[in-house]
């Protein structure tokens, strides 16, 4: 019987990590055995990752414009090939499957190299550095967007449009109807900061709040990620608006908050985006303006052309600005229950299944 052992290549962040876990548990569920072959910073996030076995693999990254730390990354890529290529010869992968990120370069070189199927997944709608390097490479290419930026016009008429693997919690919320706000009665924002550029939704949203006209204060119930040297002033600033607030760095139960929250503040990480389509679920999207090639403008686009999501560029925002967006919303339950249809319009709720079937057929053709 041919080899049912998947080696899954992913690290660095929770946005490349997640999808790559989702995965694994539907290809566990389907009998297969799964290694995960990351770096020390993917450790990291790879506590409940069902896998076999865990590849500690050396890698590294350089900035533009420094010779000597391209060479110390290139020196880190090459050993982590050589022991990516070792473990491969001894566990007999059927196929490797890359998450972008550095942290996958290596386990996808040794791949390549030793001739075994490949498969690439792109979280964002803007092809990653790493992934665009394989694309014209590896065996097949799938994509979280029907858009990919910065693909050639081959790679894109190749490529499959799965969507991003979402967990099983966030996966069940796709079969909740969505319930607008009454008339009277509770209005419930979740607002999800990220790791990245965190501190401006951490200070400028409660200011926002602040803002609003006391009868929409009344009624509004928060729950708001934030860094922790931002929490006081946060909580300060809810208990100054009369606004009942939960603040906390981190929520655990983010698909319970998510099912009961009216309206989304956050980022535009692919992640993000894609939960929000699967969950149904109105947003103002602020994408951060730092991050590479802008990627998340581009997966924000996704739900602002499907009538989901209000988009508010960095450059743009302002406290009176964000506090006219929401007052807006908040004051129209109609318009927050066509986002939500809009949203799951382009939801894609079973991209783990579908992204599955299309490593086992790689591995088996």
């Amino acid at each position: 019987m041919a080899s049912r052992l998947a080696v899954i290549a992913a690290g660095g962040t929770g946005g490349h990590m997640f999808p790559a876990q989702a995965l694994a548990e539907v290809l566990t569920a389907r009998g297969w055995r799964v290694v995960l072959a990351t770096d020390d910073r993917g450790a990291l996030y790879a506590d409940k990752f069902p896998a076999d076995e865990r590849l500690t693999l050396s890698a590294a990254t350089a900035r533009p414009g420094d010779p000597i730390g391209l060479l110390k990354a290139l020196w880190a890529v090459l050993v982590g090939t050589l022991q990516a290529m070792a473990a491969f010869r001894r566990m007999g992968p059927a196929v490797v499957i890359g998450f972008g990120g550095y942290p996958s370069l290596p386990g996808l070189l040794a791949a390549l190299i030793q001739g075994r199927p490949t498969v690439i997944h792109e979280q964002n709608a803007v092809f990653g550095r790493v992934n665009r390097f394989f694309a014209s490479r590896v065996t097949q290419v799938a994509c979280a967007f029907p858009t990919l930026e910065k693909a050639s016009a081959k790679v894109k008429a190749r490529a499959h449009v799965v969507g991003n693997p979402v967990r099983p919690d966030i996966r069940a919320l796709f079969e909740v109807p969505y319930e607008a706000p009454g008339d009277t009665g509770p209005l419930r924002i979740l607002i999800t900061g990220g790791s990245q550029g965190a501190r401006l939704l951490s200070e400028l949203t409660p200011e926002a709040i602040l803002r609003l006209p006391e009868d929409l204060r009344l009624r509004l119930e928060v729950q708001q990620q934030t860094r922790k040297e931002s929490m006081d002033i946060a909580r300060a600033t809810y208990a100054n608006a009369m606004v009942r607030s939960e603040v906390a760095p981190f929520f655990r139960d983010m698909a319970g908050r998510l099912a009961a929250a009216h309206l989304v503040i956050g980022r535009a990480g692919a992640s993000t985006v894609c939960e929000l389509a699967v969950a149904g679920k109105p947003s103002i999207l602020i994408p951060l303006k730092i991050a590479a090639d802008d990627h998340q403008r581009f997966n924000a686009k996704l739900l602002e052309d499907a009538g989901a999501a209000a988009v508010c560029l960095e450059d743009e925002l302002t406290v009176d600005s964000l506090a006219g967006a929401l007052k807006a919303l908040l004051k129209d339950p109609a318009w927050l229950a066509r986002m939500a249809t809009g949203a799951r319009s382009v939801a894609k709720p079973d991209a783990a299944e579908e992204l599955a079937t299309l490593v086992e057929r790689t591995a088996f053709v």
